[in-house]
């Protein structure tokens, strides 16, 4: 087994030191002014990566970052292993006994809330390709695939906060439009096997397209049924006979390694994987409420803003700043999700105010699409242009969800008030 050479070691501590303690002060930051903490932890990227600290002070940059090739390589190890616990806890968000509860009418807004900007996404990537790829793109069907793919997705922790944070988390409202993100979340994630598969995107991988989409679909199956009994089981036999506590949160982690393995050795990215086990994890009353604060504390607040961070060292965002394709990307994202929000509201028999608000609750993005787009980026699926128009396309959907949900909740709220004043009107003058 190599090492990490005995000089590289402080290169690494001082590297990871400095980017999770400034990522951890901009997701405060961000924190207090009512945005995910994932918005700070990507900013902190972008200011000491290559679109800033690189300019400003490149000799400070090239001393903590670009001279350390292999401190670099083991951060990025640890990096790794952040996206595939983020996962995994994204994946225990995800409530199977609320998605049948609710099925039906969340279904709606769901479905329609993910076809409609995956059509979007998919058709103008399809026409628009030349602008999008001036210099041509080796897969054409792939790559737009991919962009219908990422813009369909809503960001369940996203729009879990910010229903928190206008307090609607408990309503009708609230509640279906969880349900209808677990429904989003889960779908996304299936395409977006589907596009690793189309496009091939794992070399090393010994199957066929269509042997990996095979493989991932009984793998989902066997993980939601037989999979699930069998992760219950092992909690039972851990609470009972392992450490206390520990021996649980140990167990799980080992369930999610072996569920990122198998999707990796298919051809499918590690991170499907430990997101499915994730699902089966999250559906156990064995596995305890305190190791799931333990799980969730360690993962949003350690390993997470490492991997975010990184994502600033990817790419200049300054030199690849274009505000086309930014303007295309947010269009797209924004009308796609907008309508199907819509539609699927009115279908779920919601007051056109709350349709509207609905929309713009789905058309919060976060996480998944930054992963989504780093991994497209990485197998030239998309340019960095693209990404960058990504991850602002996610700055602004954020912003712009919360507020807009408060007004359009509020107008509906006002228009159940006048309805209600006019029925007590006519009933006082009937009694007269």
């Amino acid at each position: 087994m190599h090492r990490l050479p005995s000089e590289e070691v402080l290169p690494f501590l001082v590297m990871v030191a400095t980017l999770l303690l400034t990522g951890r002060l901009m997701g405060e930051l961000f924190r207090k002014l009512k945005m995910p903490q994932v918005m700070g932890e990507l900013v902190a990227g972008i200011l000491l990566g290559p679109s800033c600290l690189e300019h400003v002070a490149p000799d400070v940059y090239n001393s903590l970052f670009a001279t350390h090739e292999k401190a670099g390589i083991a951060y990025d190890g640890l990096g790794r292993i952040g996206i595939l616990l983020l996962l995994f806890v994204a994946g225990m968000e995800i409530n199977l006994k609320t998605i049948q509860k609710k099925a039906n009418a969340a279904a709606a807004i769901s479905l329609s809330g993910v076809a409609f900007p995956f059509l979007v996404g998919f058709i103008a990537s399809w026409f628009l390709s030349g602008y999008l790829w001036p210099n041509g793109v080796e897969d054409k069907f792939a790559s737009s695939l991919f962009m219908g793919t990422a813009l369909s997705i809503t960001a369940l922790s996203v729009l879990a906060k910010i229903l928190i944070d206008i307090d609607k988390i408990k309503s009708k409202f609230g509640n279906l439009m969880m349900t209808a993100a677990m429904i989003d979340d889960f779908i996304g994630w299936m395409l977006f096997s589907l596009v690793v598969s189309v496009a091939n995107l794992e070399s090393e991988s010994s199957f066929e397209g269509w042997q990996v989409m095979f493989m991932v679909l009984g793998f989902a199956t066997f993980i939601l049924t037989a999979g699930r009994r069998a992760i219950h089981w092992s909690f039972t036999f851990s609470n009972r006979y392992l450490s206390r506590g520990g021996g649980t949160l140990s167990v799980a982690i080992v369930f999610c390694i072996f569920g990122a393995v198998f999707t990796e050795w298919i051809g499918l990215h590690a991170i499907f994987g430990a997101f499915m086990v994730g699902i089966a994890v999250g559906d156990s009353e064995h596995f305890s409420h305190r190791n799931r604060e333990m799980l969730h504390d360690i993962v949003t607040y350690i390993f997470a803003p490492l991997f975010f961070i990184s994502i600033g060292f990817r790419v200049d965002f300054i030199e690849n700043f274009d505000g086309g394709v930014i303007a295309f990307v947010l269009l797209i994202a924004v009308l796609g999700k907008m309508i199907g929000g819509f539609i699927g509201g009115r279908l779920g028999k919601f007051s056109t105010n709350e349709s509207i608000a609905i929309g713009f609750g789905m058309n919060a993005r976060g996480s998944q699409e930054i992963v989504l787009g780093l991994i497209a980026l990485n197998a030239g699926l998309i340019t960095d242009q693209i990404f960058v128009a990504l991850v602002i396309m996610t700055f602004v959907t954020i912003m712009i969800a919360g507020p807009s949900i408060r007004y359009f909740l509020s107008r509906h709220q006002d228009d159940e008030d006048e309805e209600d004043e006019q029925e007590r009107i006519q009933s006082a003058g009937k009694a007269d």
